[in-house]
C-alpha cells in the first residue's frame, strides 16, 4: 500500500538540492532518527544527481509505503533515458566506468533500508529507495501531507524558484542580464558548497561503516582468543589432575592395607602436586586478568622450569628424560615457557609406541638473536605429509590415540606471539620439535650437572 506526498521534476543541480532537502524534511517530520534521515537524504541526492548527469531530466516522487507490517518513507526516482546496459556489473562493482559512473547506485544501496532498480533499453530507469519509519509511526492523511508541503514551500526560499523567476525577468528586461548572471553565479557557488557538504556527509558515513567493520573484526579476534584460552586451560590442567587422581587412589590402597609409612609418603607427594597445581592455576589466572601484552615477566631458570614440567607430568619409570648440563636463565613470561615445554614433552609421551627404550632429550643452542630449543624423542616419527598439519587446531598425527588436538596449536600460538618459529624434523623413527625464543631475554647461562629425569 502506498500514499503519495509530493513530486519534484529533476532538471539541474538545484533540483537535486531541493530533492535532498525534501527527503530530509519529510524524514524529520515522520520521526526518523538523525543518522537515518541523513543517509536517506544522501541516497536520494546521489540518484537524482545521476539523472541530471547521465540523462538530463527526470522526476522524484515521495510516498508513504507499508509492506509486511513495516512502514516506510519511499522515494521513486525515474527518467526516460536510454537505460543502463551494464546494470548488473555496476551494482557488483566489477566494472570501472568513466567519471565514476555507477558509484551513486552502489553508495545509495548501502545507505537505505530498501533499494530496487529497474532499467529497460530506450525506456528509462526507475530507482526505489525506502527508509523504515519508527514502529509507532502512523500513516498521515492526504490533507496532512498537502499541509506539510505547503508549509515547507513557505519556509524555504528555493534557489530553483529564484532562478526561474530571474529567467522570466531576463526575457522581459535584457538590460538586467549582467546583474542576473552575477546572482546566478553566486547561487551556483552555494550549490557547489552544498554538494561538497553532501559529499562530506557521504564520506563520513563510509568511515562509520568501515569503523563498524573493523570493530566486528576485532570482536571476532577477541572471541577466537577467548576460545583458545579456554582450550589451553582445560588442556594443561588435565595432566596434574590425573597425577592427583593416581596419588589419591594409591593413598586409598595404602590406608586399606594399613601401610601407614607409605601413606605418609603419598601425602607428601599429594601435597607437592597440589602445590604445583595451585601455582599453575595462579599463573593462568594472572594471564587471564592481565592479558597477553601486559603479562609480567619473571626471572626463570630453564632447568628448574623443565624439572617442574617433568614432575607435573608424572612421567613413568619407562621413560628417560635427558636435560642438558648448560641452560640459560631468562626473564620471560614463565607460564608461556611452561606451556610450550609441557605440551611438547606430553606430546612425545602420548604418542610413543615403546618399541624401544622410550627416551626424550631436551636440546639447547644459541643462534644469533634467538635461543633454539628442541624436544627430541625416539618414537614412531611423523610422516612428511602430516608435519605441517599437526600444528593446526584439532589435528593429530596418529588417530589411534585420544587427543584434543590443541597441544601443538597452543605451542605455535605462544611461540608466534613471542616472534619466534616452531617446526618439526622427522625422517623415519624419532621426531625433533624445535622452537625459537628471543635471546634478548637471557639473564645468564649457568652450567649444571647433567640430569636424567625418570
Amino acid at each position: 500500500m502506498t500514499q503519495s506526498i509530493t513530486k519534484i521534476n529533476i532538471n539541474n543541480e538545484l533540483d537535486v538540492v531541493l530533492a535532498y532537502n525534501r527527503a530530509r524534511q519529510l524524514s524529520e517530520r515522520l520521526g526518523i532518527t538523525m543518522g537515518s534521515r541523513t543517509k536517506f537524504s544522501t541516497a536520494v541526492s546521489e540518484i537524482c544527481r545521476n539523472v541530471v548527469e547521465h540523462v538530463g531530466n527526470g522526476q522524484i516522487k515521495f510516498r508513504l509505503a507499508e509492506e509486511s507490517g513495516n512502514k516506510y518513507l519511499e522515494a521513486v526516482i525515474s527518467d526516460r533515458g536510454r537505460g543502463i546496459g551494464n546494470l548488473e556489473a555496476l551494482l557488483k562493482n566489477t566494472e570501472t566506468t568513466v567519471a565514476g559512473k555507477g558509484t551513486g547506485l552502489q553508495n545509495s544501496r548501502k545507505l537505505v533500508d530498501y533499494f530496487h532498480i529497474e532499467s529497460q533499453f530506450e525506456r528509462g530507469t526507475q530507482v526505489t529507495l525506502r527508509q523504515r519509519l519508527p514502529h509507532n509511526a502512523k500513516l498521515i492523511s492526504k490533507a496532512t501531507a498537502e499541509a506539510w508541503i505547503f508549509e515547507l514551500n513557505q519556509e524555504q526560499v528555493s534557489p530553483y524558484g529564484e532562478i526561474k523567476k530571474q529567467n522570466m525577468q531576463l526575457l522581459d528586461v535584457l538590460d538586467n542580464l549582467r546583474e542576473r548572471n552575477e546572482v546566478s553565479q553566486h547561487q551556483l557557488k552555494e550549490i557547489r558548497h552544498l554538494n561538497e557538504q553532501l559529499q562530506q556527509y557521504n564520506n563520513d558515513i563510509q568511515e562509520l561503516l568501515q569503523e563498524r567493520e573493523n570493530q566486528n573484526k576485532l570482536l571476532h579476534k577477541i572471541n577466537d582468543e577467548l576460545d583458545a584460552f579456554a582450550h589451553t586451560v582445560s588442556h594443561d590442567l588435565r595432566a596434574p589432575l590425573q597425577n592427583i587422581k593416581g596419588l589419591a587412589s594409591a593413598l586409598e590402597d595404602c590406608l586399606h592395607s594399613q601401610r601407614l609409612d607409605d601413606a605418609k609418603e603419598m601425602f607428601k607427594m599429594l601435597h607437592l602436586q597440589t602445590s604445583k597445581m595451585d601455582n599453575f592455576i595462579t599463573s593462568i589466572l594472572s594471564y587471564s586478568l592481565a592479558g597477553r601484552q601486559n603479562m609480567e615477566k619473571a626471572t626463570t631458570p630453564v632447568s628448574e622450569l623443565l624439572h617442574d614440567v617433568v614432575n607435573l607430568l608424572g612421567i613413568s619409570n619407562d621413560f628417560i628424560v635427558q636435560i642438558p648440563n648448560i641452560l640459560p636463565v631468562i626473564k620471560t613470561e614463565r607460564i608461556f615457557m611452561h606451556q610450550v615445554f609441557s605440551n611438547l614433552i606430553s606430546n612425545a609421551l602420548k604418542y610413543h609406541d615403546k618399541l624401544e627404550q622410550p627416551r626424550i632429550e631436551i636440546q639447547y643452542e644459541l643462534k644469533d638473536n634467538w635461543i633454539e630449543f628442541a624436544v627430541v624423542d625416539n618414537g614412531p616419527g611423523i610422516a612428511p605429509e602430516s608435519q605441517n598439519k599437526i600444528f593446526e587446531m584439532y589435528e593429530t598425527a596418529n588417530n589411534q590415540h585420544v587427543s584434543t588436538g590443541i597441544g601443538l596449536a597452543i605451542v605455535r600460538k605462544i611461540v608466534k606471539g613471542k616472534g619466534g618459529e616452531v617446526w618439526v624434523e622427522s625422517v623415519g623413527r624419532g621426531a625433533r620439535f624445535i622452537f625459537t625464543w628471543p635471546a634478548n631475554e637471557i639473564v645468564s647461562i649457568l652450567p649444571e650437572e647433567g640430569t636424567t629425569a625418570h
